[in-house]
Parts: C-alpha cells; sequence; structure tokens
C-alpha cells in the first residue's frame, strides 16, 4: 500500500536533494533508522551518566525535576 505525506514544497526539495536517486522509500528508512541509532546514542549516554552518579545524586536529580 503506498500512501502520500503532505509537506511543504522547501522541505520536499530538502529532502529530495538529500534523497538523490534513491526511491523514497529507501532514503525515509534509512533517515529512520539514522535518527533511531542517534537517539539509542543519547539515551545510552545518558544511562551511562546516572549509573556512574550516586544513588543520593539520583534521587536529587528526580526530585528536581519533579519541582
Amino acid at each position: 500500500m503506498l500512501t502520500t505525506i503532505p509537506v511543504k514544497s522547501d522541505t520536499k526539495r530538502k529532502l529530495e536533494a538529500m534523497k538523490g536517486k534513491r526511491t523514497w522509500d529507501d532514503f525515509l528508512e534509512e533517515l529512520s533508522n539514522t535518527v533511531r541509532l542517534g537517539n539509542r546514542a543519547k539515551y545510552r549516554k545518558r544511562i551511562e551518566r546516572l549509573l556512574e552518579m550516586s544513588s543520593e545524586e539520583v534521587r536529587i536529580r528526580r526530585w528536581a525535576r519533579e519541582y
């Protein structure tokens, strides 16, 4: 099943330039994988920082985020 995604013409021009000769499906799949990997790396770093903290530091940060 094929669908359409409405985007502004400026956005489409930028995406077409990035897409090159690939199909839209291949391009968007690669783009989504890149974003997903970037998000995983970001969350991995955040978890590593939390693991390096003492439990008291984590408790204080959690409390500060709530208020």
